[in-house]
């Protein structure tokens, strides 16, 4: 199924426009570590024929049929509002096959985006009932930007993997070579969702809705009883509070979550709106998808490493904040070594004794004129 949106440069809404984004790149939205792995991966010689090689193996026809059978599937005539946004996110974005979306009954608020060979994405009752259009409408963004990242193999293989962790924990190595390759998808996939979230952003164009829909996710329809700012502000409190022992506690808590904290991820989407990077897309400059073949690994992961060093500077947990005082000092030290002694002192050695000139020895230690030791 394909959009037949009019060709122009942007979407007519009631009471604004939305700027569309002919032949984006999903590297102009994509946060720097799930950039540099995608580009990875897309590069690793069989990477795709190898993983397509395993869909007989992944349970995506068993998911599909499951969708089909007992969900119900997104049309002009089934929760067309939701048809409607979806078609409007792909012409955002200019994903030319519009993705097939089903509504799943559970009052757990939730959305996916799954499949090997083509993306489903999903969305339970809980989440339609729980958000407004705005709000829906950048969820929906937010899956469509998983799909044209094409984030949506890995996350099938994500649940492949932790479904099989379950069936062999019996076995302790076995469970802890899988668990390993687990935990690392996970921690790719937290960064996923950091890219997807800006992709919502790109698709409504209203960081409000964004961060609305995010507050709702941790607080439950009581909008009247929230405040964005206030919300945000537990982000700032969540990253500089406490002590180490805190800074470990949230990694132990993070460790086993596919997704970031709710508050996190609100905080991390208004930095972004609020950067460069965010306006040039607006303003019609982005790379395009023709241009992803002549992307180079060395850059992606340049950027990766350029942004994870700004982002311990700037961290305000107590872990980061040590890690970088131990950095820092660690570079004077060196500095100082490099220099020599007069480095710690703050003397330089003497250099004006004649070549040749005996060193004066220690006060009281000068031995007795014609002695010898």
């Amino acid at each position: 199924m394909s959009y037949d949106h009019p060709q122009t440069g942007s979407e007519q809404l009631p009471g604004r426009r939305r700027r569309r984004f002919p032949e984006i790149s999903s590297r102009a939205y994509e946060h720097p570590a799930d950039r540099s792995a995608l580009v990875a991966l897309r590069r690793l010689s069989g990477f795709d024929t190898v993983f397509k090689a395993l869909s007989g193996l992944l349970p995506e026809r068993s998911l599909r049929l499951l969708f089909l059978s007992d969900s119900v599937r997104v049309s002009d005539r089934q929760f067309p509002h939701l048809h409607t946004m979806l078609r409007d996110a792909c012409y955002i974005l200019d994903l030319e096959k519009v993705p097939p979306m089903y509504v799943q009954q559970d009052p757990q608020p939730n959305a996916m985006c799954v499949g090997m060979d083509e993306p489903v994405i999903v969305v339970t009752t809980g989440l339609v009932e729980l958000l407004d259009e705005e709000e829906m409408r950048a969820v929906i963004g937010h899956e469509v930007g998983h799909a044209l990242s094409g984030h949506s193999v890995y996350r099938t293989i994500l649940l492949f993997l932790t479904n099989l962790a379950l069936r062999v924990a019996w076995i302790p190595l076995g469970n802890m070579a899988v668990m390993a390759i687990v935990t690392a998808l996970r921690e790719w996939f937290r960064k996923s969702e950091l890219s997807a979230d800006r992709a919502g952003l790109l698709v409504g164009q209203d960081l409000h809705a964004s961060l609305r829909g995010l507050m709702k996710l941790a607080g439950g329809n009581h909008l009247h009883e929230m405040n964005v700012d206030a919300f945000l502000e537990q982000a700032d409190e969540y990253e500089s509070a406490g002590d180490l022992r805190d800074s470990v506690l949230k990694i132990l808590n993070v460790l086993p979550r596919s997704h970031p904290f709710a508050t996190v991820r609100a905080a991390e989407l208004k930095k972004w709106a609020a950067s460069r990077d965010y306006q040039r897309i607006m303003d019609g400059h982005y790379p395009k998808r023709g241009e992803d073949k002549e992307t180079k690994i060395s850059e992606s992961l340049r950027e990766s490493a350029a942004h994870y060093a700004s982002e311990v500077r700037g961290s305000k947990d107590p872990l980061m904040k040590l890690v970088t005082d131990i950095a820092g000092g660690a570079g004077e030290l060196g500095d100082r070594m490099r220099r020599g002694w007069g480095g710690f002192t703050g003397t330089p050695p003497r250099t004006d004794r004649p070549s040749g000139a005996r060193t004066d020895p220690p006060s009281g230690d000068t031995p007795e004129s014609g002695k010898e030791d």
